[in-house]
């Protein structure tokens, strides 16, 4: 896996700072002499619908998805630990969030942060982007 392509929700704050922290991470090795290169799209945009023409981009506004150069997809925990396998620093950190005995807490993480960015829109007058039905909200 060479490069992971990350869609995130443009008009949510959260999932913005996310998409930011994560594009200043220092990027891993991938195994084989190179790095795993990131590259954000705006979901539900006309990019990521030419991209991905088969992906359902309402869900991809709900969840953070992730596509890999290999035309993998990881969607909600699994996109998050994705993410994190391709940071340096935090590699050590996905690698346990993916084990069986972890998967529970990734799960979790993602819930609380989907539960933030109810309450973020909420308090802030309404952060999700206009076609946003809320549903991550409820996801379990």
């Amino acid at each position: 896996m060479r490069e992971l392509t990350v869609l995130y929700d443009a008009q949510c704050g959260l999932c913005r700072r996310f998409k930011e922290w994560l594009a200043a991470q220092r990027p891993a090795s991938n195994g084989r002499g190179g790095v795993v290169r990131l590259r954000f799209v705006a979901a539900g945009s006309a990019n990521a619908r030419a991209l991905y023409p088969a992906l359902d981009h309402a869900a991809t506004l709900r969840e953070v998805t992730v596509v890999a150069d290999d035309g993998s997809v990881y969607v909600g925990d699994r996109a998050w630990i994705v993410c994190l396998w391709s940071t340096w620093e935090h590699r050590h950190t996905a690698v346990r969030l993916a084990s069986p005995a972890m998967r529970p807490v990734a799960r979790a993480i993602v819930q609380a942060a989907a539960g933030l960015r109810s309450w973020a829109s909420v308090r802030d007058g309404g952060d999700y982007a206009d076609g946003c039905d809320g549903k991550c909200d409820h996801q379990g």
